[in-house]
Parts: structure tokens; C-alpha cells; sequence
């Protein structure tokens, strides 16, 4: 967990504030059958990286975002609304180990 802290404090981000186009878009992951309404939190996470334009969202939650049924859904969503896909990783992927040999 240090690890993943020290790496975050690394990060240069930005504070995303979610708005009505938020709250369409993520309705439209209910309206596909993506995620089910007591998720929309999560998708207002998703539908506000893909407005603001992230490349990745990262995240603990393997019940509702870092799944392949919300993956493929969001590619889905990304590619008919006309949006830059949107990569879904856990956040160990996106950390690199010193002893990673990749030589």
C-alpha cells in the first residue's frame, strides 16, 4: 500500500467535478445493462474520465469497473458516443517493480 501511495504522490492529476453530461453518460452504462443502478457512482467515475478525456482509470473495484462485463461495455460506449477508449487497470498493473527485468 506504501508503494502505491509513494507512487500517487508522483502523479501529476486533476480534481474532475461531475455535471449533467457526468450524469447522462453514465446513465447510458445502466441503459446498456453495463452496471445496474446502485452503481451509479461508479459510473458517474467512469463517464467523468471518459468527458474529461483520461487515458486510465484505475481501481480497487473488481466487482463493478475492473471487470471484463464494464470493460467491453465501455469500449462499447466510448466507440458509439464518439469518445477516446478508456483503458481499466487494477492499480498494481500500472506500478513497476525494480526488480522487473524486461531486457
Amino acid at each position: 500500500m506504501k508503494i502505491l501511495l509513494d507512487y500517487l504522490d508522483q502523479i501529476d492529476y486533476n480534481i474532475i467535478e461531475t455535471d449533467e453530461d457526468t450524469v447522462e453518460l453514465a446513465g447510458k452504462f445502466i441503459d446498456f445493462g453495463i452496471l445496474k443502478q446502485k452503481s451509479f457512482d461508479d459510473c458517474q467515475h467512469i463517464a467523468a474520465a471518459i468527458l474529461a478525456g483520461c487515458d486510465i482509470i484505475t481501481s480497487w473495484n473488481f466487482k463493478h469497473i475492473v471487470n471484463v462485463k464494464t470493460v467491453r461495455g465501455v469500449k462499447v460506449i466510448t466507440t458509439l458516443e464518439g469518445y477516446k477508449d478508456l483503458l481499466i487497470y487494477p492499480p498494481s498493473v500500472l506500478i513497476e517493480s525494480e526488480d522487473d527485468d524486461y531486457e
